[in-house]
């Protein structure tokens, strides 16, 4: 799916995204409201310079710090994701269910996996006095070479 699909928002579609980032305690300006757009049109998974990019082809400038404070903001609240691939590859995922994730190495490229459902119900049980926030099951893979 296009990323900025959507994009320019109408004015319901503003007024609707807004609505949405309030009512997760999140003050929507103009440069958030273009964020979220993007992940709000479709299940994506975006590094900060991708976001970056297709906030840039709105004609709008955004700093490099909003993007990255704003997807902070945005996964700290619930509404993205964020999934760390290694130490320097860091996507946000727009679906927020549980699910694992394919990495495709030799393209960068991430893809949801559907949640196998006996995988997660046999979980291991958190030591006592803690409770388990999220799990992260990243399945790398690799392009088969041309036979």
């Amino acid at each position: 799916m296009d990323a900025t699909a959507g994009l320019p928002l109408s004015p319901a579609e503003i007024d609707r995204i807004a609505r949405k980032l309030q009512g997760h305690g999140i003050q929507p300006t103009a440069q958030r409201i273009d964020i979220a757009a993007i992940f709000f049109a479709g299940n994506l998974h975006l590094s900060a310079d991708q976001v970056m990019a297709k906030v840039g082809q709105t004609g709008r400038p955004v700093s490099k710090a909003t993007v990255y404070n704003t997807l902070g903001l945005l996964a700290e609240r619930g509404l993205l994701t964020q999934v760390i691939v290694d130490s320097s590859k860091v996507f946000y995922d727009s679906n927020t269910e549980p699910h694992f994730h394919f990495y495709n190495v030799d393209d960068g490229e991430l893809t949801d996996v559907e949640a196998l459902h006996p995988l997660l119900a046999s979980l291991p049980v958190p030591p006592p006095g803690t409770y388990a926030e999220g799990f992260d099951v990243i399945i790398r893979i690799r392009n088969r070479p041309p036979e």
